[in-house]
């Protein structure tokens, strides 16, 4: 019956195995949007390099990805923000070459910004800038050489104007967005597919922890990946979600900047100031 089972729910959704590979990997996978898009990669017909801190969560999302799905998982526990790991990253995968890279590990300090310690806005440019511009930088060669291969990025509404009490965290996310942008253009003649995904409010457990309450448009981790997976090929950008759509045009298009701004400032008012996000 298990046998059954996988056959039916593993799928090569539009020839994605061959599109991009056997291998993705996936950076803050422990749980959230991480573990979601491993399951839906998984659901693809690929098998996973899991990274994350947590290595009791990853074991666990493997043995689950290996169960509903036949999915080889290689777990590899690290902290993204160390420059030493994401360096040594390269030789734990044991000669795999990702054909899918999915940044989503990120640092949110969250609080005024002059009230915070330095080590703690190292950490956002060490995990949010750092670890993805590392990791680009080693599976691209592999893409490169293939002419196939997909990437997404992690970036987030908070992006797109300045954001009060998470101003490093927005900063970093702005990088990302712009990151892809030109990278959309440098790979695609290579057959390498890149894309940002701006986020809104996401039913995470970091979320949760930090909010307490859903914003308009939250939405679960599940359909922001299968929107982010199904815009992979069509663009630099995706916005998942209706009402997170039209935010971002008349935050970014129609008020002017300082007005997006306040209205940011009032939806960031509440969040807890001890919670972090570090996938």
């Amino acid at each position: 019956m298990k046998d059954r089972v996988q056959m039916f729910e593993r799928k090569d959704h539009g020839g994605f195995t061959e599109r991009y590979g056997s291998w993705a990997l996936i950076a803050g996978a422990s749980e959230g949007i991480g573990a979601a898009f491993a399951q839906a990669l998984a659901g693809r017909g690929m098998n996973l390099v899991l990274v994350a801190r947590r290595e009791v969560l990853l074991d666990r999302l493997a043995e689950d990805l290996h169960a509903r799905y036949g999915a080889e998982s290689r777990c590899i526990a690290g902290d993204l923000g160390d420059p030493g790991f994401l360096e040594k990253l390269g030789s734990s995968m044991n000669k795999i070459e990702p054909g899918m890279l999915v940044y989503n590990a990120a640092y949110s300090p969250i609080g005024d910004f002059a009230g915070m310690a330095a080590p703690d806005l190292m950490r956002v440019v060490d995990v949010n800038v750092r670890g993805p511009l590392t990791l680009l930088n080693m599976v691209l060669p592999f893409m490169s050489r293939r002419r196939k291969g997909g990437i997404v990025l992690m970036s987030s509404l908070a992006g797109n104007q300045g954001t009060p009490r998470i101003a490093a965290y927005a900063a970093s996310k702005s990088f990302n967005r712009v990151l892809a942008e030109g990278l959309w253009y440098e790979l695609k003649e290579q057959g390498i597919d890149i894309i940002a995904c701006f986020a809104g409010a996401v039913r995470t457990p970091g979320y949760v922890d930090a909010a307490h309450k859903d914003a308009p448009g939250t939405l679960d981790p599940g359909i922001l990946v299968e929107k982010t997976l199904a815009a992979l090929g069509h663009g630099p950008l995706v916005v998942p979600g209706v009402v997170n759509q039209m935010a971002y045009w008349i935050m970014g298009r129609l008020l002017p900047r300082t007005t997006a701004i306040r209205i940011m400032a009032g939806s960031t008012k509440d969040l807890v100031a001890s919670s972090k996000a570090d996938h």
